[in-house]
Order: structure tokens, then sequence, then C-alpha cells
């Protein structure tokens, strides 16, 4: 039988193992700066270069613009002291633009990963046009990028975050926007260049927004070890992600998880997804609402009369919560079992709703999974942080595209 040999890649000539060695060295001091300070000799004892070549990449990194130095760091063990490296605050950034049902919000991210310009719209993009809903979010980040250039900051490109099922820069599928097949990234690209005549074309990218919110969590969030979740953010639908070993599983098409239209009861209420009893008309937004009683009250204002009604005893909002837990742990504990993560993360409105949602959520898990791993009150479900959104995590995602290759977004001589 003969045997199949996978090919090989070109040798890595001198250019290519410097740019590797680069994209090390920056990471090394963007990781060591969240937890104190990073000198040369720490730097290079992390990423098992000589002290010397270390140096010399970070000459390189500092003449480009990415890192920055100052005064003095004390290792208390003999020998001189070191200069305290930083990522720079200024220079290449991230853009990263969430298009949701009722808002559009926009962030800059610089290099070390903090949020430096955000503006958020309500709008209700339900029924409007796509190319219109994009134009509009083209807006909000042409303004973004006026105020990222007065602080010295140049985003390098923008991602898109979307509600729905995303692949190749189109959106296939977004029942609660009534959008099918719509070349987003496209659109968007198109609409942004036009307000920013002459200032040259932003690369756009796009993504699930469930798994930008997800890695935005994995990022900047408060998981410490945890590398394998299962991320469910609650807006008008119910988006899912997956991060398994630090890493978002997408599927083969990028669909992977749709766990809002996982279907709970094929006799339930009709989806826009064209199926009937789908997870999100048990635990969206919007049967929340209905449940609780509250009409007219739609978007941000309805979740947060919600949360005051449920913090207030009223009967209504306490049961409507609680049978939406019931239904997330009903159907989560499938999932769990399927992929065994370390935990459950509760963002967007859930994250609020916590106190009411959590408790029969956890009982849902503790009696369906079948590890006996989960009880109540182990901690293992959990809200997100605040910092876990996916504007935030669409921004960043750009920026590690910086950290991966530095040289390829160094400030263009005479730019």
């Amino acid at each position: 039988m003969k045997s199949i040999l996978t090919p090989l890649g070109p040798k890595a000539d001198k250019d290519t193992v410097r740019r590797h060695n680069l994209s090390l060295v920056l990471r090394a001091v963007r990781d060591e700066g969240e937890s104190g300070e990073a000198t040369r000799a720490g730097v290079a004892a992390r990423v098992g270069l000589t002290r010397a070549a270390v140096s010399s990449l970070v000459e390189q990194l500092m003449d480009s613009g990415f890192l920055t130095e100052s005064g003095k760091t004390f290792s208390g063990q003999a020998g001189r002291p070191g200069t305290a490296l930083k990522v720079a605050r200024t220079g290449p950034a991230g853009l990263g633009v969430e298009i949701n049902i009722d808002y559009v919000s926009v962030c800059v991210v610089d290099l070390a990963g903090t949020g430096r310009v955000r503006q958020t719209e309500h709008l209700d993009n339900r029924g409007a046009p796509a190319g219109e809903v994009l134009a509009r979010a083209a807006a909000i980040a042409a303004r973004t990028l006026d105020s990222a250039r007065e602080q010295e900051l140049r985003p390098v490109g923008a991602a898109l975050a979307l509600p729905g099922l995303v692949s190749g820069g189109a959106v296939r599928q977004a029942p609660n926007l009534g959008w099918n097949e719509v070349p987003a990234q496209d659109l968007f690209a198109d609409a942004l260049a036009a307000l920013r005549p002459g200032q040259g074309v932003l690369p756009v990218a796009s993504e699930n927004e469930a798994n930008l919110a997800a890695l935005a969590e994995l990022w900047f969030g408060g998981l410490g070890d945890v590398r394998s979740f299962l991320y469910l953010t609650g807006e008008i639908g119910v988006g899912g992600a997956l991060v398994l070993g630090g890493e978002l599983l997408r599927g083969a098409h990028g669909f992977a998880g749709e766990i809002g239209h996982v279907v709970v009861d094929p006799e339930g209420p009709e989806c826009r997804c064209g199926s009937r009893g789908c997870l999100e008309q048990y635990a969206g937004q919007t049967a929340l609402l209905r449940a609780a009683g509250i009409e007219g009250a739609g978007g941000g204002a309805g979740v947060l009369e919600l949360e005051r009604r449920a913090r207030a005893g009223d009967r209504h909002a306490v049961a409507a919560i609680a049978e939406a837990g019931r239904m997330l742990g009903r159907v989560v504990s499938g999932a769990v079992n399927l992929v065994d993560p370390d935990a459950v993360v509760l963002g967007g409105i859930y994250r609020g709703l916590m106190p009411w949602l959590s408790p029969p959520a956890d009982e849902e898990l503790t009696g369906r999974v079948v590890s006996g791993l989960w009880s109540p009150g182990s901690g293992r479900l959990r809200a997100s942080s605040v910092a876990g959104d996916a504007a935030r995590g669409a921004a960043a995602l750009v920026v590690q595209d910086v950290l991966d290759d530095p040289v390829a977004y160094a400030e263009p001589s005479g730019g």
C-alpha cells in the first residue's frame, strides 16, 4: 500500500524566523505587562531567546511604534536594572462593530487589549433593509475612527459581529433581522470607504456575534484557568459559542453554536427560523418580557423593567425568569453532556438576571448532567464579565492579527 505523504511547506528563511520572533517578543511584553513589568531579561527567559537577540527585536518593535520603554525596574537580583517595556498606547489598533437587533456598538481596542473608544446607538434594525442598517453602522464606525485618530490610534482593520449564520463574509441567515444571503462584509466596507474618501480602504472581517463575545470573555474576562466553556448570550434571540482548550469551535461551515434554535418542544411557538418551540421562544428577550407581562417596553428599557420587578418580588417577573432558566438548563445540559466544558457562561441580558435565572438552570444541570460534576453553587454556571462583549471581541480579533505579524502592520514609510 502506497503511503500518503503530507506536503511540506517551504523552509523558513531568516526573514520568516525574525518575523515569528518579533511576534513572540511583542506577545510576551503584552502578557507580562498585564501582571507586572516586562524587561528584556524577563522576555528572553520567557521566549527562550538570548538577551542580545531580544534586545535587537525590541529595538525594531520600538522603532516601528509597537513598544515603549520607561524608567528602571529592579528584579532584586545582581546586575544592572532593566528598563520597563510596555506595548504602545498609540499606533496600530482594532475596530469592532457589533450589529444587533436593537443597537449598534462600535469600539476601538489598542494593542494591550484596552478599550479606548466606544460609541453605541440604540436602533431598531428589524425590518430595515440590510444595506441601510450596515450604512448606519458604517457612519457610527467613521465617527469612532475620528475619535481614535485624536488619541493617535491607527485602526488597521475592522471586524463585524453579526447575529446569525456568518460564512465567507456573508450573513447566510439572521432570522431576527430578516436577513438572508446578505453580503454584509462588502456592504459595510463600501459604505465605510465612501464616508472616508482618500483615507484608504480598511480591511473588514466578519464573525458571529456570540463567537466574538465568547472570545472577549476568554481574553478579557474573569475565567482564570478555564479554557473550555460554553457561552450563551441572551438578546432578542439566544446565541451560543463553544471554546475548547482556548480555541473557538466553528464547525465544518462556521455555524457551530446555534443553541437558540435547539428545539425544546416541537409543538411550541413558531420561531422566526421556520421551526417551532426553539429555545429562544422560551428564553429570548421577547419571550421573557411577554411572559412577565411587560408590554411596549422593548430593548434595554424592557429588560431593566424586568430586573426592577424581579428585585421587587413581582411574581410574574420572577416566574418568567425562572421558566427561562429551566429551559436554558434543560438545553445546556445536553450540550454539557456532549462536549464536557469546565463552565457555562451566561452573557447579554442574562448577566443581570442571574439571581433568579441561575437556581432553576443549576437545578436542571445538576439533574441532567451525567458526569456528576455539576451541582448547585459549584461555580460552573456563571455570569459573564462586563468585559465580554462582542464589539470588544471583534476589535481584539483584529489586534490578534497584529500580534501575530507586527511587521505587516508597521507604519508605512512617510505615513
